[in-house]
């Protein structure tokens, strides 16, 4: 089984919504084609009546409970879409960086139409952009990257989550 985190922001209900929309897209996608996929949201991490017990220590959970399950990821899609890209996603996608084994990829997913670098050319922050091993601009181009990436590694006969 593959495991793909899938990270963006979660303050408001559109962001939240747009994540599950990813989620549910890459999860039918993948049971189409036969995929054996786990797919980690953050937001499913912890509860909000969760959040409210722990009080001020909520963020040092929700903290560890997302490092620990970046540890385990084979696949990280990072949601970089607004004026600049959310700083938790940006942080994950720097810790899963630093980390990250050559088998390990990066896909950014940015529908945004506003530049969001300090060049022309660039997509995102210079910094993000070059960490992603790809970044697309639809629904249909991730799913078409997960497949590759996912029907590569399966065909190399690597079914585990990190093979030695």
């Amino acid at each position: 089984m593959k495991t793909i985190y899938l990270a963006g922001p979660l303050f408001s209900k559109a962001e939240r919504r747009w994540v599950n929309l990813i989620k549910g897209y890459i999860k039918r996608f993948a049971d189409d084609k036969g995929l054996d996929i786990n797919i980690i949201n953050p937001q499913e991490l912890i509860s909000y009546k969760e959040i409210c017990t722990l009080g001020d220590n909520a963020k040092y959970e929700i903290f560890n409970r997302c490092r620990g399950h970046l540890d385990d990821v084979d696949i990280l899609v990072a949601v970089l879409d607004g004026s600049q890209v959310d700083d938790g996603t940006a942080w994950e996608v720097g810790y899963f960086t630093k980390n990250k084994q050559q088998k390990q990829k990066i896909v950014g997913i940015r529908t945004d139409v506003r530049n969001a670098g300090e060049f022309n050319a660039s997509t995102v922050n210079a910094m993000i952009e070059c960490s992603c091993d790809k970044i697309v601009d639809s629904i249909e181009k991730l799913l078409k990257t997960l497949f590759i990436w996912l029907y590569i590694d399966i065909k190399n006969g690597h079914h585990q989550n990190h093979p030695s």
